[in-house]
C-alpha cells in the first residue's frame, strides 16, 4: 500500500486500527513513534546492486491507556513528514514489536489496516544455483484392486 492510499482512507475512518494477518490487533492505545524513509542499498547473491526505498511507519504498544490515535492526528504525522523529510509516494512497511520486532506490508480491509507478514526471498535465483521449487501433483489411489500392487504380490 502506498502511501497516498492511506491519505486517501484516513478521513473516512472513525478509529486508527491495526490487525495483524493472524487476526489479533495491535492494542488500541499504540503510537506511531516514526514516519521516515527507510532506504536499503545492497548486492544480492548475483551481484547486483539494488536500492530500494520505503516509508516505514513504527508502532508501539505505550501501556498509556488514557490516549488514543485518531485518523486526523496520523494524517498530521503524515503531513509533517512528507513536508520535513520530503517523502515521496512510497510503498509503506511497518514496524511492529510483538514478541521481536517485525516488519509488515500494509494492506487495507474496508474497516482495518492489516499488516502483512513479510517474506524473504532469493532474488537472483538464475545466479545462485538454487532449483526452481517442482510443482507439486497430488496422485490419486486408484479404486482398482487388480491394477494395484501390494508387497509381496508379484507385480512388481
Amino acid at each position: 500500500m502506498k502511501l497516498s492510499e492511506v491519505k486517501q482512507i484516513l478521513p473516512t475512518l472513525e478509529n486508527v486500527e491495526f490487525e495483524l494477518e493472524n487476526g489479533t490487533f495491535v492494542p488500541e492505545n499504540f503510537h506511531v513513534t516514526e514516519v521516515g524513509i527507510i532506504k536499503k542499498n545492497f548486492i544480492d547473491c548475483g551481484g547486483v546492486i539494488r536500492n530500494e526505498e520505503v516509508v516505514n511507519f513504527q508502532l508501539w504498544n505505550a501501556n498509556d491507556f488514557e490516549h488514543r490515535l485518531k485518523p486526523n492526528k496520523l494524517l498530521h504525522i503524515i503531513t509533517l513528514s512528507e513536508e520535513k523529510l520530503n517523502i515521496k509516494d512510497l510503498e509503506i512497511e511497518v514496524e511492529y514489536q510483538d514478541e521481536t520486532i517485525g516488519k509488515y506490508d500494509l494492506t487495507f480491509n474496508g474497516k482495518n489496516f492489516i499488516l502483512k507478514n513479510k517474506t524473504t526471498a532469493c532474488l537472483a535465483k538464475d545466479a545462485c544455483g538454487i532449483p526452481e521449487e517442482k510443482q507439486k501433483i497430488i496422485l490419486r489411489k486408484s479404486t482398482d484392486n487388480a491394477s494395484s500392487c501390494s508387497p509381496n504380490s508379484g507385480c512388481c
